[in-house]
């Protein structure tokens, strides 16, 4: 297998720059990323396209929460040790909750930089998000302060919620051999090479999903528009629910 060499290294380094501070959607940016990516490390490009196949193959992600049904609860510690539950964050409005591959991730990166540049928006309607990653604490923490995310990032250590919602993948041998730069055993506390289908679920304040974003290709992620309107809708549907009671 062909390996990143520190000056292919650089030039994701330089590459991932150049599409964080380019206008455009967060899609743009991820497309943007990935074709340079794509050009500096073509194998792993190539070795993606195989695993996004096998995971489509297998109706990966398709049986995780739909809109209509409800969402599982959780408690999962944040970047602090202090546990977080899904109810307790719902008792002040929807919630979008975001699955992250993890702080080493580029497309995880432009995804939470994106995000917390929506977040006036998304407070405004008084709706919150919560990110869920299987690292440790450690790595929240740095992903956190990187991005100068305001919301918690929750620890969902051996990927037990997302195995709950049917999000959690193993990499393959193939993968496994190209990322070996990255010491996965050292962020996971394990070394199962298992992450989540990234994912969005957008809950209302009734427990009950309200929208969803699933696709086994990381590549690709929820718009920071379309979060804003499930948000939106989420919290209209609260506004009419108490006008009636």
């Amino acid at each position: 297998m062909t390996s990143l060499s520190p000056a292919d290294a650089e030039q994701l380094r330089l590459a991932f720059q150049r599409c964080r501070d380019m206008d455009g959607t967060l899609n743009e940016q991820l497309r943007a990323y990935a074709a340079a990516s794509r050009t500096v490390f073509p194998a792993y490009g190539e070795a993606v396209d195989r695993l996004v196949a096998r995971l489509n193959g297998n109706d990966g992600g398709e049986a995780a929460p739909r809109p209509g049904d409800p969402m599982p609860p959780f408690m999962l510690p944040d970047e602090s040790g202090r546990l977080v539950t899904l109810p307790s964050l719902l008792q002040s409005g929807p919630v979008a909750v975001m699955f992250f591959r993890g702080h080493w991730c580029p497309y995880c990166r432009l995804n939470v930089r994106a995000v917390v540049q929506a977040q006036d928006r998304i407070r405004k309607m008084g709706a919150q998000v919560v990110a869920i990653m299987p690292e440790t604490q450690a790595y929240t923490t740095q992903l956190k302060e990187d991005a100068g995310a305001p919301f918690p990032i929750l620890t969902d250590l051996d990927n037990g919620y997302a195995l709950s919602l049917n999000l959690a993948i193993w990499l393959g041998a193939e993968i496994q051999d190209l990322l070996s730069y990255q010491d996965m055993a050292k962020f996971h506390g394990n070394d199962g090479w298992m992450l989540p289908i990234p994912a969005v679920f957008v809950v209302g304040r009734d427990g009950m999903v309200k929208a969803r974003f699933v696709d086994p290709d990381f590549r690709k992620r929820m718009e920071i528009d379309d979060l804003i309107a499930a948000l939106e809708m989420a919290s209209r549907e609260r506004i009419v629910s108490a006008a009636g009671s």
